[in-house]
């Protein structure tokens, strides 16, 4: 029995706790990605670009694996976020959400995609930003 004097724990006594751990949830997220979209359906938004705020969150299983190939890789996001955004104009944020949540559970280890998308510029200089926050999941 290896024990800690200094704490009064034994490594044994851990041994049990260790072992019996679940996982109950595992998340991959990114968050205050910026991109440049043509969004908006009043006429002084259409043609110009605006700026947009990105937050994902995806629910990914995971195990104790150190490999990058077992996982989602944040990358894959912010660059889903960024095709988008270039392939042109999207009349509603709720759009612009809605297909990047698909793109995310394009990946079949996606269970669920929370995506929020704020459009800063919507109702200023009156409010610090507005937009949609949508969530999709596999049935």
């Amino acid at each position: 029995k290896e024990c800690d004097w200094s704490s009064d724990v034994c490594s044994s006594d851990l041994a049990p706790v260790m072992s019996e751990t679940v996982l109950i949830a595992s998340k991959v997220f990114v968050t205050g990605v910026q991109v440049q979209a043509q969004i908006g359906v009043y006429r002084h938004e259409i043609g110009r670009v605006q700026p947009l705020v990105v937050d994902v969150e995806l629910d990914v299983p995971t195990d104790a694996s150190d490999r990058l190939a077992d996982t989602v890789n944040y990358e894959t996001i912010l660059q889903a976020a960024q095709e988008l955004a270039a392939q042109g104009h999207v009349d509603l944020v709720e759009t612009f959400a809605h297909r990047l949540a698909e793109r995310c559970l394009a990946d079949p280890r996606v269970s669920r995609a929370r995506v929020r998308i704020e459009k800063p510029l919507a109702l200023a200089p009156h409010a610090v930003g507005a937009g949609v926050e949508i969530v999709l999941g596999r049935r």
